[in-house]
């Protein structure tokens, strides 16, 4: 078997490719993108032997078994049932979507298809994640109870070029872009979010109309996990300051992990039995030779050329490796909508000033039926 891709926005999905090419019998064959000039440049520069600018044209030319979905985030969900109705593997950017009734449509996709189905949350990948992971599943930090994670990253500049972004991530009001906060957390407790709770600070921010972004400036969401722990997640994406962009912790009774916070710290960790006293932190890194995976202390050349600090290279090989040896990948749909489905709800919070509501979990969801699970 071969993996022939499509990658399916030429301007994101570039920063996958060196992934998807790292793997033997795999290959990109085909590149979708609304405008014909950016198509063809990426097609020459890369190699691409086919260029469409009709989604669902290539999915039936037969020059594609896969595709890498890297639109606008309101078209994840959509185009990957198209895809999936094809029988096609699919490797989806996130959130994986924007309403629930997304997230019915693609669990059924997903349920009657040949094709794999990935979320692309490169977060899970970066090294700090990937190295507290493991500790954290050796039981480094014992019964894990809190963890956070936060989206801090302006992107009000980013309005006027990509307009999408205006409507579908500071156009609702919620943790509209969750999955870079959940994903790497949810990961290292192994549970799922059964219930939010979401405040906003206010609005202090005008767009380029002189008019209230719909989202307030500083969201945050607090979470109860199906085992009772909590999470704590803060999205900002359009105050003016300094970038953090994600940021974490874990706390366990046996341990706890601060992610850095600024170019100027070092991601650390207190453990029970290895610091030396209850005030004194260990740098992250002393564990990396202990727990971190071979590949990712020796990481391939291809990493560096990868898109946000070479996480893409890791989702992108995973997600062709998968789709090759036809098993289940490593962030399938539950774990995307796990990832996702928390911030749809979010706006529901906010609405009623903060109210808990239940997170439907769509592992009871009858398929066909287009009916949220009861919680």
């Amino acid at each position: 078997m071969s993996l022939r891709i499509g990658l399916v926005g030429a301007r994101r999905g570039l920063s996958l490719i060196q992934g998807v090419r790292s793997v033997a019998g795999c290959q990109v064959t085909a590149v979708c993108d609304l405008l014909p000039e950016r198509c063809a440049q990426v097609a020459q520069e890369y190699e691409i032997p086919h260029q469409f600018s009709d989604y669902a044209a290539m999915l039936d030319s037969g020059t594609v078994n896969a595709v890498v979905i890297a639109t606008p985030q309101f078209l994840h969900a959509p185009q990957a049932v198209e895809a999936l109705r094809r029988d096609l593997h699919v490797l989806s950017e996130v959130p994986a979507a924007t309403d629930l009734m997304q997230c019915c449509e693609l669990l059924d996709a997903v349920r009657d298809s040949r094709g794999t189905y990935m979320i692309s949350e490169n977060c899970c990948y970066m090294t700090p994640n990937v190295l507290v992971r493991e500790m954290a599943h050796r039981g480094l930090f014992g019964d894990l109870y809190f963890s956070e994670g936060e989206y801090i990253h302006a992107l009000r500049e980013l309005y006027v070029t990509t307009p999408w972004r205006r409507r579908w991530q500071s156009g609702r009001n919620g943790v509209t872009y969750p999955t870079h906060q959940l994903g790497p957390v949810l990961q290292w407790i192994e549970d799922r979010i059964t219930s939010v709770a979401c405040l906003g600070s206010g609005h202090h921010y005008l767009d380029t109309e002189g008019k209230p972004y719909e989202q307030e400036d500083c969201i945050l969401m607090t979470c109860r996990t199906a085992r009772g722990g909590m999470v704590k997640v803060r999205q900002d994406i359009l105050s003016e300051r300094p970038h953090i962009t994600c940021a974490y912790s874990l706390q366990g009774t046996e341990g706890c992990y601060e992610s850095a916070r600024s170019p100027q710290e070092t991601a650390k960790v207190w453990l029970k039995g290895r610091s030396p006293d209850n005030s004194t932190w260990l740098p992250l890194t002393d564990f990396a030779e202990e727990f971190l995976p071979s590949e990712m202390q020796t990481p391939p050349e291809e990493v560096a050329s990868a898109g946000h600090g070479g996480t893409d290279f890791w989702v992108a090989r995973d997600f062709a490796e998968a789709a090759l040896e036809q098993r289940p990948p490593a962030l399938d749909v539950h774990f995307a909508l796990d990832i996702t489905v928390p911030g749809l709800i979010s706006e529901q919070s906010i609405a009623l000033e903060g109210a808990p509501i239940r997170v439907p979990d769509f592992r009871q969801y009858v398929p066909g039926s287009k009916v949220l699970p009861v919680v």
